[in-house]
């Protein structure tokens, strides 16, 4: 898209959604039945079509009132919706802006302002925090404190804290910050060269998920670079309001890419994914970065994506599975990824795919939702778990990490102990069983 059709839509920052989104939507109300908030509570102003209503009112002058606020706060930004709306309007553009106005005039206590500059301008934009914070919770967990901590029932005195206890992240060593500036050949004929960002908490909770990502480039005869200057990528702080500091992280992310001659930039996460593919519109009033955004949205691509668009190395062992999948929201209704991900499980050998009713319907996670809305986001977790029941599948995979906390959090507490991974995690063990097609086929999950 090019930048002179960006500007007239793009919102100012602080100034709220752009007049001419609000007005795409017709109230038809063909959202309602694809919001997760709605299908829980069956309120009008917690779907898609009553918050674009009070958005315009607040717009055309209604006061910003503590009921507004709420219903912003509960929408969780999955842009279902979007996929379901006839005439085209850019709800997560909208909600956006009305949270990057909120943000500016909202009341907040000083605890809860201290506690928001700490994750989003101290922790999530350092490396060093992250690498303290994530030794912190690796000796919680070694230690056996959470083991203790979990049995001895006293989460059960706040249940709100046992919710979000229940979605904390295993911090996995040594992280994958020791991997960051390194460049990692292909295996065999160089096919692509292609730049990988890893994240920022991922490279704490989920190293193992980027080491698979890495491994499963180089089978397709990637030259994978994660270059050193990268960092988080700014999503969670557009989706909180702070635009501003989006801004500033998207700006770093493209100076780190720079000059590489990169055939597609990959990312694992789809939520990540999805913003780093709007830098160009985030960025579209930007003139010094405005174009290098545009390149950098040009080369940015998923991993099942760019993996589904290649020939894919076929030398894959057989894996004994029966695999369901949930889709990403943020790869099926900000990215309109559906296929990619599918088409890869059902390249794997041996692996059984059934479709999980409902699939595309938001599992609760979306970001810090889960944690901030605990109770809605469990709500709904417990209903996606009824669905993946129904599959009888012994492995849930999706795209995105915050999925997977999410949908381990239901197996454990809801499902019948599935064993969640990431589509390019199950791509990784059918390349490294291969190693030896002499052994009884490995069942999904096993050591090899």
């Amino acid at each position: 898209m090019a930048v002179s059709d960006l500007l007239p839509v793009l919102h100012e920052l602080g100034t709220g959604p752009a007049q001419s989104d609000l007005d795409k939507c017709v109230h038809c109300g063909l959202c309602l039945n694809a919001c997760p908030t709605y299908r829980q509570l069956g309120v009008e102003m917690d779907s898609p079509r009553g918050r674009i209503y009070q958005m315009n009112a607040v717009k055309n002058g209604a006061p910003v009132t503590p009921e507004y606020i709420q219903h912003l706060d509960l929408c969780l930004a999955c842009r279902g919706c979007e996929t379901a709306c006839p005439s085209g309007v850019p709800y997560g553009r909208l909600i956006e802006g009305a949270r990057a106005a909120l943000e500016k005039q909202r009341p907040r206590s000083l605890s809860n302002r201290l506690f928001r500059r700490f994750i989003f301008r101290g922790l999530l934009p350092s490396r060093t925090a992250l690498q303290i914070a994530g030794a912190g919770l690796y000796a919680y967990q070694a230690s056996g404190l959470q083991k203790l901590v979990r049995s001895s029932g006293i989460l059960n005195i706040w249940s709100k804290l046992a919710g979000i206890e229940a979605l904390s992240p295993t911090a996995q060593v040594p992280f994958f910050y020791n991997k960051i500036g390194r460049t990692f050949p292909p295996l065999g004929e160089r096919r692509y060269r292609v730049a990988f960002l890893a994240g920022c908490i991922a490279n704490i909770t989920f190293a193992r998920l980027n080491e698979a990502t890495v491994r499963v480039l180089q089978q397709n005869g990637c030259e994978v670079v994660i270059p050193a200057a990268q960092n988080c990528c700014g999503a969670l702080h557009l989706h909180s309001g702070l635009a501003e500091e989006a801004q500033k992280l998207a700006r770093n992310n493209i100076d780190a890419i720079e000059g590489g001659n990169f055939d597609a930039i990959i990312t694992n996460a789809a939520g990540c994914g999805s913003t780093l593919k709007e830098y160009d519109e985030l960025l579209a009033g930007d003139v010094a970065y405005r174009d290098k955004a545009i390149r950098f949205t040009s080369l940015m691509k998923d991993v099942t994506e760019f993996l589904a668009s290649i020939d894919l190395n076929p030398n894959m062992g057989s894996l004994d599975a029966v695999v369901t999948y949930q889709d990403s929201c943020h790869l099926a209704h900000g990215q309109k990824i559906k296929d990619a991900p599918r088409k890869l499980l059902k390249q794997v050998p041996g692996i059984t795919y059934r479709e999980m009713p409902k699939a595309d319907i938001c599992c609760g996670s979306a970001g810090v939702y889960n944690i901030v809305q605990n109770e809605m986001a469990m709500d709904i977790l417990r209903s996606k778990m009824a669905s993946v029941s129904l599959t009888k599948a012994s492995v849930i995979a999706t795209a995105n990490p915050g999925c997977m906390l999410q949908l381990e959090a239901g197996a454990r507490l809801y499902g019948a102990g599935q064993r969640v991974a990431h589509v390019v995690e199950v791509l990784d063990e059918a390349y490294r069983s291969q190693v030896s097609s002499t052994k009884e086929t490995p069942a999904l999950g096993s050591t090899v």
